[in-house]
């Protein structure tokens, strides 16, 4: 594979350092390409490009009809491209082919979604109170963005954040995980065939206390978007008061699953495996609290341990295969880490809690879907984000005490609640302090809804029409039509 290489001002370049990056693949460890590994000068030179071509060409004042134009021919050859999309999204993450095909159709249709959306945000008239006036509010880009991706889900992370940037006028300085580039390196080539002007659109490769860290300081960006860890998040956000740049962080969250005793308990089961265990648990909404109540709460981990155990972890090419490895060396060790604190916290290991023993998965970065039982709200294995095949089991004896628990974490991205009675399910979404909550599913997103959480779960919101909005400025035009004099100082 060649070399994968920054894209700056329209020309693929080398880092000025030289230096490059082995990129893995987390299911054997083996060398799948290699990366430019871009510094402080290269990212400089990205975003004064942005900058200059934001403020000096054309770009900004194309029609949204232009614009939506230019999405729709992105998606349509993300479309043609979706094979190879997929097989590069499973080769550098791990996760199944299944999932990166799906994620590929999703990010078309985010694509699609923003097209259409363009040319239907041109603000609004207000009417004036004064006489012989005329007010309107319109929305403009708000000019350099700067994108900062996640390692988990990389392209479909960019689309989120490129289909908004580009439909609402932008220029954009994306920066993909420096371990998962190569969906963003395709895509960008897929963005150059479509015809979006030398300049726009900038990538930059590279770590993200290096590269990420000059975006989040630049006083040339005038908008951060990052998916991540809160910690990263929290800096980038002290970061960005140097010019009071504008941010949106989408941080992860402790999802709670509530599962009450009159739901439809096998679709329940079913879901809450659902719920944690796709891509190895690397996922920002996962249910990782599941919260069980009391009389079905025995039955129902048995049932939960039982399925987990046929779990088939391996490859992600393997059609057979429905669990891949975790990511790296590290996030598998921090999930070590938290195995033997809820060992020691007093949670009651159920099942899993190692590495699989199977030699033909030694390679990889393997561990087994585990599941703590006897879990409290005090403990961290609950408290914090694990982000691996970890579900930790709660119980409850009311509504009052499953929605305070519930809430009890600093996070509020997503949860679920599982009940046939619609009341009750109405009654408790309503109390939690979470961004998206699912009634008896648990999981779907798509582009026309928000996404984006409470708390310390983030700020801001993606996709929908609020995502596109996050990318732009208001401007309040007032215009007097009969203008005449005043006469206050004579």
């Amino acid at each position: 594979m060649p070399i994968q290489k920054l894209y700056i001002n329209g020309e693929w370049v080398e880092s000025t350092s030289r230096k490059k990056r082995e990129i893995i693949n987390p299911f054997n460890q083996e060398v799948i390409a290699t990366a430019t590994e871009g510094n402080e000068q290269d990212v400089k030179a990205a975003i004064l490009t942005a900058r200059n071509t934001f403020d000096q060409s054309g770009w900004k004042n194309t029609t949204a009809h232009e614009r939506g134009k230019l999405l729709y021919k992105i998606a349509s050859l993300i479309e043609r491209d979706q094979e190879e999309l997929a097989r590069l999204e499973t080769l550098n993450t791990g996760k199944t082919l299944i999932e990166s095909e799906a994620d590929m159709v999703d990010i078309a249709e985010v694509f699609r979604y923003f097209a259409g959306l363009a040319d239907k945000n041109g603000g609004e008239v207000i009417e004036s109170p004064i006489p012989n006036s005329f007010s309107r509010v319109v929305r403009e880009p708000i000019g350099v963005t700067a994108l900062i991706l996640p390692w988990n889900y990389p392209l479909l992370q960019a689309a989120w954040k490129i289909a908004p940037a580009l439909a609402a006028g932008n220029t954009i300085v994306l920066k993909p995980s420096e371990i998962t580039p190569l969906t963003t390196v395709k895509i960008t080539e897929l963005i150059e065939e479509s015809g979006v002007p030398k300049g726009v659109y900038n990538l930059v490769l590279g770590a993200g206390n290096v590269v990420g860290q000059v975006m989040a300081d630049s006083p040339l960006v005038d908008f951060i978007s990052f998916t991540g860890g809160i910690e990263t998040g929290k800096n980038i956000m002290t970061s960005a008061t140097g010019n009071l740049k504008k941010i949106a962080l989408e941080l992860g969250g402790k999802n709670p699953n509530i599962v009450f005793a009159d739901s439809d308990l096998e679709t329940a089961v079913d879901q809450a495996l659902n719920a944690v265990y796709f891509h190895a648990g690397q996922v920002c909404s996962a249910g990782a609290r599941l919260l069980v109540e009391a009389e079905i709460h025995d039955w129902f981990v048995e049932q939960l341990v039982e399925r987990i155990k046929r779990i088939k972890l391996g490859d992600g090419f393997d059609k057979d295969t429905q669990s891949g490895p975790m990511i790296s060396a590290a996030q598998r060790e921090k999930v070590e880490k938290y195995v033997e604190i809820g060992k020691k916290e007093g949670a009651k290991l159920l099942v899993g809690g190692k590495r699989p023993e199977d030699p033909e998965l030694e390679k990889g970065f393997f561990y087994l879907p585990t599941i703590f039982g006897e879990c409290t709200a005090d403990m961290r294995i609950v408290q914090e984000e694990i982000f691996g095949p970890v579900l930790t089991i709660e119980r409850f004896t009311s509504e009052e005490e499953v929605i305070a628990l519930a809430n009890d974490t600093i996070y509020g991205l997503a949860g679920a609640v599982w009940t046939k009675d619609i009341e009750k399910a109405e009654r408790v979404t309503s109390q939690l302090r979470m961004g998206t909550v699912w009634i008896n599913d648990f999981h779907p997103y798509f582009a026309q809804a928000p996404w984006g959480g409470y708390k310390q779960s983030g700020i801001g919101r993606e996709l929908g029409k609020t995502g596109l909005e996050e990318y732009t400025e208001l401007k309040h035009i007032y215009q007097n039509t009969k203008p005449e004099p005043i006469n206050w100082f004579k």
